[in-house]
């Protein structure tokens, strides 16, 4: 995790990347301050999926951290995102990534809900385990060597490990923990926090050895010292699940596998996986008031910045959008004066329970669109200072409910105003005004010089989800040569105009989710996605939910080129401002004046000694 982006502006920023609908997904991401803005003040900050909150993530200057996040898709995308939470602690992300599961998977809790990963082990392994000894990628913490515990290696020449339902790695269960004797237990490093909230955990049992006739291994899960399973016997060369759900624990919940009276062997576990279990999840804002939304945006540039769910949580919806309080939010309100807008409106006549409307000093033009007068609901609608021609419709002139506001238009009997200076083109055509606190999204000085190269996987599952660039890529976006695995790197170059978006574009846009089937792990098929989306990884040895590191040496560096290419801003040819190149026209003017000093100065050398 050597590289980070940060968002200094807009309430949330987000990730959107196009899944299948009603998929089984699990979202890692991961964040590793490294002290790089030089003010060792990690910030903190909250994660949200689809319009719901995720977590808090409360960063640090000595290692990273990662939250996990597994559930079903309700729509055709997904959208990850940062939101600030108090003033001057800026987001940042250092890894995304988003892998597909098997619906039968995790399969023991409600569809409509997500698990949030505590913790994830591999019980008596000194190393952590992921891809591709987990096909799912999975990250599974190495925990072993406590006191009166001992590491044990499992003999079975194979494991059947097919009936088990959440896919645990064969080398998860090729290492246990077991205790030095029965009346000892093994405790659960659940990682729970203080409030008590649903919990889902999956322990896994795989005897290490053929018993003896007179050997007997027998298990019994308690929780806080009260049996929570019937006694059951660990197979050999196969694996035994045992679920915990239905039920609240915290952070002083005992959870511990001990043997049973009847056995004379001591208790062992392989490996076990403690969650979460969040509330409901939002179905978000509804469907009518995004598809009037995305219209906006396909419309006008500068709004593309914004996304993820509009209204959704309530307190980091869109800035220039007000919502009520629905189950699906409706959106009430559109903020967009002095957006900078330009050329006609597009329909977004499905937002049908919007009150305000507020389009004042842009430079919108054509005919005011008739379908302006039927929100039934439509209390203001204020066009001023814009250049709306023609005529004013009747279902807006005749509307005694409206409060309409058309000063300052090129409307039939009014005085046309001048038109407003040009933009640039390779500016943005408007900066929202200081009231609605909404500076552009990337400043062009800061945000490329938190750009590292990434360090890619050694390999990437078939299943991993890699943000692919949309047509319209950029052609400033800068990538590296690409690495063995299907992770690319890419970074932004210092010039990178200070209007483009952090975010992933909107849906017509949206990024392909799935590599092709046919493409060979050694190659990539993608070319680098524009600048603000970043796939990455953590290293294999990371341990869950953190990331013990130290900052590289380049994590203060304000560029970092790739290798094999120029730094940035490295000049190819003459220098600026060096003038004359040799053999250039100039060049040859300088020989000929030359020559024709020497020329005159000889000819007078001759006169004057003729004199003579």
């Amino acid at each position: 995790m050597s590289t980070l982006r940060t968002f200094p502006t807009l309430r949330k920023n987000c990730y959107t990347v196009k899944v299948g609908k009603g998929q089984k997904v699990l979202i890692r991401a991961s964040f590793f301050y490294g002290n790089y803005d030089g003010k060792d003040s990690p910030p903190t900050f909250q994660l949200h999926f689809d319009g719901n909150f995720w977590a808090t993530v409360n960063t640090s200057s000595l290692r990273g951290v990662y939250h996990e996040a597994i559930y079903v898709t309700k729509k055709n995308t997904t959208s990850v995102c940062v939101a600030q939470t108090f003033k001057d602690q800026i987001p940042f992300i250092s890894g995304l990534e988003i892998r597909s599961l098997e619906m039968s998977m995790y399969s023991h809790v409600d569809s409509g809900r997500a698990l949030f990963l505590s913790n994830r082990a591999n019980a008596g392994a000194n190393f952590s385990t992921r891809y591709p000894d987990d096909a799912y990628d999975r990250i599974w913490r190495a925990e072993g060597g406590f006191v009166l515990v001992d590491n044990v290696v499992n003999k079975a020449p194979f494991i059947d490990a097919s009936k088990a339902e959440d896919q645990p790695p064969l080398s998860v269960l090729r290492t246990a923990t077991t205790t030095t004797g029965t009346l000892w237990g093994i405790v659960l490093n659940t990682d729970l926090p203080s409030t008590s909230q649903p919990i889902y955990i999956t322990a896994y049992f795989s005897e290490v050895t053929r018993l003896r006739s007179n050997e007997t291994r027998s298990i019994q899960v308690e929780i806080n010292q009260v049996p929570y399973s019937q006694p059951f016997v660990p197979p050999f060369g196969a694996v035994s699940e045992l679920r915990i759900t239905n039920r609240t624990a915290n952070s002083n919940t005992s959870v511990a596998v001990f043997a049973d009276r009847s056995s004379n062997l001591p208790p062992l576990l392989n490996a076990y996986e403690v969650y979460t279990v969040s509330g409901a999840l939002t179905d978000g804002t509804d469907n009518d008031d995004v598809e009037g939304l995305a219209a906006l945006q396909r419309n006008f540039g500068m709004l593309q910045k914004w996304s993820g769910d509009p209204c959704l949580p309530s307190s980091f919806s869109w800035e220039w959008l007000e919502c009520n309080s629905d189950a699906s939010p409706r959106v009430t309100t559109l903020n967009l004066g002095g957006y900078g807008l330009s050329g006609p409106l597009p329909d977004f006549s499905s937002m049908t329970d919007l009150e305000t409307i507020d389009l004042h000093n842009n430079s919108l033009s054509g005919p005011i669109p008739s379908f302006l007068g039927s929100f039934p609901k439509l209390k203001l609608l204020n066009l001023a200072d814009n250049r709306f021609s023609g005529t004013i419709p009747k279902s807006l002139s005749q509307n005694k409910n409206l409060k309409l506001i058309l000063t300052g238009n090129c409307l039939s009997g009014m005085s046309c105003p001048p038109l407003p200076p040009s933009t640039p083109s390779h500016e943005s055509p408007s900066t929202p005004p200081p009231s609605h606190e909404t500076p552009s999204a990337l400043p062009p000085s800061t945000q490329p010089s938190h750009e590292k190269p990434l360090t890619p996987p050694p390999s990437t599952p078939s299943h991993e989800t890699s943000l692919t660039p949309p047509p319209s890529t950029p052609s400033h976006a800068t990538r590296s040569a690409p690495p063995s695995s299907h992770e690319t790197q890419w970074a932004l170059p210092p010039s990178t105009p200070s209007h483009e978006s952090p975010l992933t574009p909107p849906p017509s846009h949206e990024t392909p989710w799935a590599l092709p089937p046919s493409t060979p792990s050694h190659e990539s098929p993608l070319t680098p996605p524009p600048s603000h989306e970043t796939p990455w990884a953590l290293p294999p040895s990371t341990p869950a939910h953190e990331s013990p590191s130290t900052p590289p040496p380049s994590t203060r560096s304000r560029e970092m080129p790739f290798a094999g290419m120029p730094p940035y801003g490295a000049a190819e040819g003459p220098v600026a401002g060096s003038g004359v190149q040799p053999g250039g026209s100039e060049s040859r003017k300088m020989t000929l004046k030359s020559t024709a000093i020497l020329s005159l100065s000889l000819l007078l050398l001759f006169l004057h000694l003729s004199n003579y």
